[in-house]
């Protein structure tokens, strides 16, 4: 295991409980190399998580793919800063493209799909997406994620629609309330 290794445990052992000791490890890390996707993408998820400066974490991840367009670290992170940003368009073609990506853990992007229609507000989609949800799951570790968004967008659906099943329009053609 080489210095950078090391420094990028302690980091992602660190991340998001000890923000200095993680920024230190990284620093350090980087400068073994500062090409070093995983490292950056670290630094870009502190960036979105902890600092709310989403350009600045775009940033990062960009640097990281345009070293290696197969870091599939990099892509569930990003396509979320981009939704957190309302960068909408961008976050459904890096969606459809990550999708691609041979070694891509299919669930986390697919999950980030349902979250990119349910933030645009097209619930009945959202919900649609996100009851195929299991069909990307090889345990049972998602589960309780996918039952709690199902009975969100369902809530929220009641909400827009009212409690009344009978006055829902149909998909597509519906105007809020």
């Amino acid at each position: 295991m080489t210095s950078i290794h090391k420094y990028l445990l302690q980091a992602m052992d660190n991340y998001p409980y000890n923000l200095e000791d993680t920024l230190e490890s990284l620093d350090f890390a980087l400068s073994y190399d500062e090409n070093n996707t995983m490292v950056l993408c670290l630094y870009g998820r502190m960036y979105a998580e902890q600092l709310q400066q989403y350009e600045e974490a775009k940033a990062c991840f960009q640097k990281a793919l345009s070293i290696n367009v197969n870091a599939i670290e990099i892509y569930p992170y990003y396509i979320e800063t981009l939704l957190f940003n309302e960068d909408f368009e961008e976050a459904e073609k890096l969606i459809a493209f990550a999708l691609t990506v041979k070694g891509i853990r299919k669930i986390d992007i697919k999950w980030r799909e349902v979250l990119l229609y349910e933030m645009r507000t097209d619930l009945e989609n959202a919900l649609q997406l996100a009851k195929q949800l299991k069909l990307y799951t090889f345990d049972s570790g998602w589960n309780g994620t996918i039952r709690e968004t199902i009975k969100r967008l369902k809530q929220k659906i009641k909400i827009v629609y009212g409690e009344d099943d009978t006055e829902k329009p149909e998909k597509n053609t519906a105007k809020k309330k």
